[in-house]
């Protein structure tokens, strides 16, 4: 029986996972995300208990927080690169894993192993061009054009794209240390308690927070749209646990693109073409489960 290993890394926590060939997850584990050296010990110990109990590991998956470096043959391959998170800067996370289970390790972002996990089994089965979005602590976006995952020079940042500001909003400055108001500092978890003095999750529905925070995600997919035209948009992550959000979203969406994509899945199928994750609470950690797979060939 093949067993894959899987990590969800993020800024708080990493999710680990045994999962086996047919998706059911056969044992789990929540690690703080304090040093690397703490967090990825702690990692590295649930997965050798784990084989001792179930067998060993084909191939591990880690779908990490980022910004990282996912080409193989790069110098810098597997490790994280300037990060604001202390410590975790150029941190070798793939290769510590290799190094300590000798087996393939896949490595990608999170949110282009919540991609590829939606297009295996989730909210993107059967299609070739598709767009995951998180909106959370951070907000993130992963992107498979032609059924594979999109890179380039590093991977998509889709988080980081300027976006332009709504009048009753020019006050806000934003939470991005980098860029102050791009997608991410404005309309994420962090930008949303920032603005209003409260989390997302204690905002009331009739807040006028959801609809300033509808308008900044349907901008950022307007130009998602008008630069990739993906099949589909699936929009994850804890602030879309709000999922009254949808329709808004949907219909500042058609909004902004004004009739401009000619596409009937828009124009007529816009409850089908932004849509919430296939697997749902998952995608990260089936996120790891892909990209183990891919990296054990199977």
């Amino acid at each position: 029986m093949n067993l894959f290993g899987s990590i969800e890394g993020g800024g708080t926590k990493f999710d680990c996972a045994m999962i086996d060939g047919d998706n059911q997850i056969l044992a789990k584990s929540r690690i703080p995300t304090t040093t690397p050296t703490q967090t990825l010990g702690a990692c590295l110990n649930f997965f050798k208990q784990q084989e001792i109990l179930l067998g060993k590991l084909t191939a591990l998956g880690v779908a990490c927080f980022g910004p990282l470096d996912p080409r193989r043959g790069s110098p810098t391959y597997g490790k994280l690169l300037a990060t604001p998170k202390p410590g975790w800067s150029f941190i070798n996370i793939a290769g510590f894993f290799e190094r300590a289970l000798g087996i393939p390790v896949g490595f990608d972002t999170d949110v282009n192993g919540a991609v590829l996990a939606e297009s295996l089994w989730g909210a993107g089965i059967g299609l070739s061009d598709l767009v995951y979005i998180t909106i959370g602590t951070g907000v993130g976006g992963g992107a498979m054009v032609n059924g594979s995952l999109l890179h380039g020079l590093l991977h998509p940042e889709m988080g980081h794209m300027r976006l332009p500001r709504f009048a009753g909003d020019k006050h806000f400055m934003g939470v991005c240390p980098f860029h102050g108001d791009c997608f991410e500092g404005l309309a994420s978890g962090p930008a949303m308690k920032a603005r209003w003095g409260a989390p997302a999750e204690q905002l009331e529905r009739d807040h006028p927070a959801w609809e300033l925070e509808a308008g900044y995600i349907a901008l950022a997919i307007q130009a998602i749209i008008c630069t990739l035209t993906p099949q589909r948009i699936i929009l994850g992550g804890g602030v879309m646990d709000a999922d009254f959000l949808f329709p808004i979203i949907r219909q500042k969406t058609v909004e902004k693109l004004n009739g401009y994509i000619q596409a009937a899945e828009i124009l007529e199928g816009i409850d089908e073409y932004i849509v919430p994750p296939g697997l749902g609470a998952h995608p990260g950690i089936f996120g790891g489960k892909a990209l183990a797979q891919l990296a054990a060939g199977s």
